[in-house]
């Protein structure tokens, strides 16, 4: 890992709750590896009349209940502590951010930071394009003796439109190598992984196209519902929250072609040419390879749950979708003809993301007494969550006579890395930001692209009024339709259960 210079790191939205949850327990996470640099300052710039005492005390309450290294002595509390800063000022007033660039100097002066500054955007996405141009208007773009860099949360933009204007906008003040849109998904791990398996390894990428491999499936589920979070729901819906940012990348790694090194340029390029290469949909696809359902009341466990529409802030006559399944087309020389599934819902039966790649079946089947693993085949599972790790299925002969074959799982676990420490999302992503490595960030015209993919549902769904919307009972796997995109009489979506250890056996839901 590179030296990383001396920093401010600026947080928007300091009294919101993505800074309490993930962000100061990951960098106290970090700064209890020895990862920081020796000067190292956080400020926290929101509304909220904080002070610095009584900010601290917030923060400290969150990594105590969120950090990895959650009990950590008082010394070391109190030497995070000194790193921690607050400034209330009102973020849509330009005038407010003389305040800012006053605060600024006084740090770089007191703690020699260097002038350079990370700004991240824990904010509501209105303030997205006003922040940086008021930065700029005091010259905090510029980087005159260090470098300005700007984070930006998701959701980027509520459609093509918006998120072109976004990026336009945004350009005016900073250059697309300052600009590091976030995508907590390609923070995690299992996620980074995907690109080891297929490019360190002799056994996989020979096989990692049309020739061998049937299908490609991306499960992103969730069993909860919308948390009290109904008003933002009911605007965004599964297609924008899920679809557009987190799914497609996942896409992109699956399906990229070897980058020529391990870079940011080199990898954002591949993906970028996949995000080219999807299949257009079009009007027969909009009706028969998208299905949009929202969960209904169910009794689960003996416990009453409330249907999407029935939750606090929801329209009661709502058509937003709760979950959303797509088949599609990556047209080039490596996928020509490979349908790939992708889907996410919420109030499903368990949490889990993973990818499955579904390989072709032998062209002779010489063992015909177990047609259910001709029907199923071989299988790769790529487990982002939970637990997280690699599976592979696989047919054995089960002993005695005959040739019965049976489906066995060859697994990998994280968890079996006792003596390994696996960062967070945020973890990792806060420290490549500090680098100045934009490897598992969006750059701007994949964003854009991967919006022009799904704005024709968006359309579809806007303009179409008796576009379908299939209801289904919480804690159930989707639409009972779902199947049916698949396309084969035996072949459905892989269910996955918690346990990847015993996939297959049991499901503990």
């Amino acid at each position: 890992m590179g030296q990383i210079q001396d920093q401010v790191l600026v947080i928007f939205g300091a009294s919101g709750d993505l800074t309490y949850r993930k962000l100061i327990p990951a960098l106290f996470d970090l700064f209890m590896q020895d990862l920081l640099p020796r000067n190292f300052t956080i400020l926290g710039v929101s509304r909220t009349e904080f002070t610095d005492a009584t900010f601290r005390d917030k923060m400290n309450d969150g990594i105590r209940q969120f950090a990895y290294f959650k009990n950590p002595s008082k010394e070391k509390l109190t030497v995070f502590d000194e790193k921690l800063h607050y400034l209330a000022i009102e973020t849509k007033e330009a005038s407010e951010y003389v305040k800012l660039q006053h605060k600024l100097k006084k740090i770089d002066h007191d703690h020699q930071t260097g002038g350079n500054y990370l700004f991240y955007l824990s904010t509501p996405p209105a303030l997205y394009g006003l922040i940086p141009q008021f930065l700029a208007k005091f010259g905090l773009n510029k980087g005159h003796n260090g470098f300005p860099r700007l984070i930006i949360e998701k959701p980027f933009g509520e459609d093509v439109y918006s998120a072109f204007q976004l990026n336009k906008l945004l350009l005016e003040f900073f250059k697309e190598e300052q600009i590091y849109r976030i995508d907590h998904y390609l923070g995690k791990e299992t996620v980074q992984n995907v690109l080891v398996t297929r490019f360190a390894n002799g056994i996989y990428e020979p096989l990692w196209n049309r020739n061998y491999i049937d299908r490609v499936e991306i499960t992103a589920a969730e069993s909860l519902g919308v948390e009290g979070r109904g008003g933002y729901y009911d605007h965004a819906g599964a297609l924008r929250d899920m679809v557009q940012n987190h799914l497609l990348q996942l896409v992109a790694l699956v399906a990229m072609e070897p980058p020529t090194e391990i870079s940011a340029g080199a990898i954002r390029n591949e993906k970028m040419k996949v995000f080219q290469s999807l299949r257009p949909l079009k009007e027969h696809d909009l009706f028969n390879s998208v299905i949009r359902g929202q969960y209904m009341s169910s009794n689960i466990r003996g416990g009453h749950f409330k249907g999407y529409r029935e939750e606090v802030g929801v329209d009661p006559m709502s058509r937003t979708e709760t979950y959303v399944a797509l088949k599609f087309f990556i047209d080039n020389w490596r996928w020509g003809g490979v349908p790939f599934y992708i889907r996410t819902g919420k109030r499903m039966p368990t949490r889990v993301s993973e990818i499955v790649i579904h390989f072709k079946p032998t062209p002779h089947k010489l063992f015909v007494s177990n047609p259910d693993f001709w029907t199923m085949g071989n299988q790769l599972v790529l487990r982002i969550h939970p637990d997280e790790g690699i599976l592979l299925k696989t047919g054995m002969k089960v002993p005695g006579a005959g040739f019965e074959v049976k489906t066995v799982n060859m697994d990998f676990h994280y968890k079996d890395l006792q003596e390994t420490y696996v960062p967070g999302a945020y973890e990792r992503l806060l420290l490549d930001g500090m680098m100045g490595d934009a490897t598992l960030y969006t750059r701007g015209d994949g964003l854009e692209a991967a919006w022009c993919f799904v704005q024709p549902i968006l359309d579809f769904w806007k303009h179409n009024p008796n576009a379908p919307l299939y209801g289904y009972p919480a804690g159930t796997w989707g639409p009972d339709c779902a199947d049916k995109l698949i396309g084969g009489e035996k072949q459905t979506w892989r269910y996955p259960c918690k346990n990847l250890a015993d996939d297959g056996i049991y499901c503990e839901l």
